[in-house]
């Protein structure tokens, strides 16, 4: 049952690769398609940068997801070669990858009622005057139809289950 968990903790960490990946590859048609998005509302695009709004693989898009494919792989490693605290260290990540999860999964659902809060707290009201659901689907629409929703819920899917199934095995074991 280890090697059945470690196979699945290969696999959450490719899915977890796959989000820095694809922001590079199509971030910056993503910004692209948001800035005309603001230039047809008439806001200047400078609002992503001084709000820290980014599309591409940079800072904690790559950083974040980069440490969970590394853990993952290391505690996939461990547990296929049968050392002991792979399943410990397994006990410990796995609920917490898991949580990590559902909690981008929560910031994707509530992304432009997030955007929309962050604006209004900053009191400017270029800002609040944004159409964010246009904004984002704009911003989107610079993906591929194949990343949103198609890889995105396999994603979800391969950690949410995999995680379930790993902590699974791991109490079989």
């Amino acid at each position: 049952m280890i090697t059945f968990a470690a196979v699945l903790q290969l696999l959450i960490a490719l899915a977890f690769v796959s989000i820095p990946l694809v922001r590079h590859r199509y971030g910056a048609d993503a910004k692209a398609n948001a800035e005309a998005e603001l230039e047809r509302q008439g806001v200047p695009v400078a609002v992503l940068k001084e709000n820290r709004i980014s599309f591409d693989a940079g800072g904690h898009e790559t950083v974040v997801p980069a440490m969970v494919a590394l853990v993952m792989t290391a505690l996939a490693v461990l547990n296929l070669s049968g050392n002991h605290v792979g399943e410990v260290l397994s006990w410990i990540f796995q609920p917490i990858v898991l949580g990590g999860n559902f909690l981008i999964l929560y910031s994707q659902l509530t992304a432009a009622e997030s955007v929309k809060a962050a604006f209004k707290r900053k009191g400017d009201p270029m800002l609040q005057r944004i159409d964010v659901r246009a904004l984002l689907k704009a911003a989107e629409s610079g993906f591929p139809t194949w990343v949103m929703p198609i890889l995105q819920n396999i994603r979800h899917t391969v950690v949410i289950a995999g995680s379930v199934l790993v902590l699974t095995a791991l109490i079989i074991n």
